[in-house]
């Protein structure tokens, strides 16, 4: 059975899940922009902003922020720009949200409603107080908005064994998204589509940190602690299983430089975290060690450094080869390079997110154009790898939520 957690509903079969989506008599469907929309989104950011989410719960706060009627309104207006033809909703939307960051179907979800879809959304039955405060947000703004959202939005759960479900509703979907690890995906694409229908999908991805070493030991003091504390958001939130979590650390420099800079950056990152946390309880603790050792054993790995259970950093071994798998919260390989040229032949296309300090925006440039869009797909400054962007994995996500339809 599947169960309905936004509207809240008893449990209940595909099929009667899908009717009332699927009523080709409704002539009041959204569309593209739609302002009943764009009302009951603003109003769910406008509560994630106050200080009763965004304070207790700090990955709130920026959806709330994404959710503005003013950045909803500029991603429209950008792309519309331009247009020559018309632009429609695709129609039912099937969504899987991944399990390891609770917000991040929110931001899919979003913006294909706002393309004007229908939405059938699957959430993990694993969510926690993030969740909770999602659905507490979403079910208060409900209450003043336009019947529109109640009719065509849903965010359900139910056992992921349930393979007739699952092929039940990406049957009846235009578009498929799946979120989540690449077994996962295989899984699910197992049931077919309509002929007409396509995925989109966000499989397991790898995502990575550099810091210029000279750049890095000329800074202020207040500015190398500042770059610390950005490599801490980016790293900690969501127990670094996001996708754009930085999981290897490349340094950029000379030996004697590197080392400095490593040294002075374990330093503040180590009064950081003992600051503001998280605490690693000694299951997890005792993950990381099997993990980093592990990695020891396979010779990809030649030194380990521990800062209690919280930091873990691991000097990769020559020939360097890139740990792409989650080793647990707060694990950091690194690995000293030249100069960023030397990063290129290392990075592949499963690659998501480079996030940098010590390099301009034109050498960041620069070294994506060497690239070639071999891999990574996002480049941002330390502090921003986690801020969602209406371009993701390389995806225009309002484009891909609608289609064209050109009158000559």
């Amino acid at each position: 059975m599947i169960r309905p957690l936004f509207p809240p509903a008893a449990p209940l079969e595909a099929a009667a899940l899908l009717e009332p989506l699927c009523d080709p008599r409704d002539d009041t469907a959204l569309q593209v922009g739609d302002e009943r929309m764009l009302d009951f989104l603003d109003a769910v950011g406008q509560r994630l902003r106050t200080p009763a989410y965004a304070r207790r719960i700090p990955e709130l706060g920026p959806l709330g922020v994404y959710l503005r009627r003013g950045r909803l309104g500029a991603e429209l207006a950008r792309v519309e720009a331009g247009q020559c033809c018309l632009r429609f909703p695709l129609g039912l939307v099937f969504h899987v949200a991944p399990g390891n960051a609770d917000t991040v179907f929110v931001y899919s979800w979003a913006l294909a409603a706002l393309a004007g879809n229908r939405n059938i959304v699957r959430v993990s039955d694993r969510g926690g107080e993030v969740m909770q405060a999602v659905f507490a947000v979403l079910d208060e703004a409900l209450k003043e908005a336009d019947p529109v959202v109640a009719r065509t939005q849903r965010i359900v759960s139910y056992d992921h064994r349930d393979e007739a479900a699952t092929a039940a509703l990406s049957a009846a979907c235009d578009l498929r998204v799946l979120w989540g690890g690449d077994q996962a995906i295989r899984e699910i694409r197992g049931s077919p589509l309509r002929p007409a229908a396509r995925d989109l999908t966000f499989p397991n991805r790898a995502s990575f940190a550099a810091i210029s070493a000279a750049a890095f030991l000329a800074s202020p003091a207040v500015e190398r602690k500042l770059a610390a504390e950005a490599f801490h958001s980016d790293a900690y939130l969501f127990g670094q299983a996001a996708c754009a979590s930085p999981g290897t650390l490349f340094w950029i420099g000379a030996d004697a430089a590197v080392a400095d800079a490593q040294a002075s950056f374990l330093t503040l990152l180590t009064e950081i975290v003992e600051t503001r946390g998280p605490r690693i309880d000694a299951a997890m603790a005792v993950q990381k060690h099997v993990a980093t050792y592990g990695l020891a054993a396979e010779g990809i790995v030649d030194a380990v450094r521990f800062a209690g259970n919280e930091i873990a950093m691991l000097q990769l071994a020559a020939p360097v080869r890139l740990p792409r798998r989650w080793l647990g919260t707060g694990t950091f390989a690194q690995v000293r390079l030249a100069s960023l040229a030397e990063l290129v032949p290392l990075l592949q296309r499963q690659d998501q997110t480079l996030s940098y300090f010590g390099f301009t925006p034109a050498e960041m440039l620069c070294f994506a154009q060497h690239l070639g869009g071999r891999g990574i797909d996002r480049i941002v400054p330390l502090g921003r790898a986690l801020e969602f962007s209406t371009v993701w994995d390389g995806y225009d996500l309002l484009r891909e939520f609608t289609r064209l339809v050109t009158v000559n």
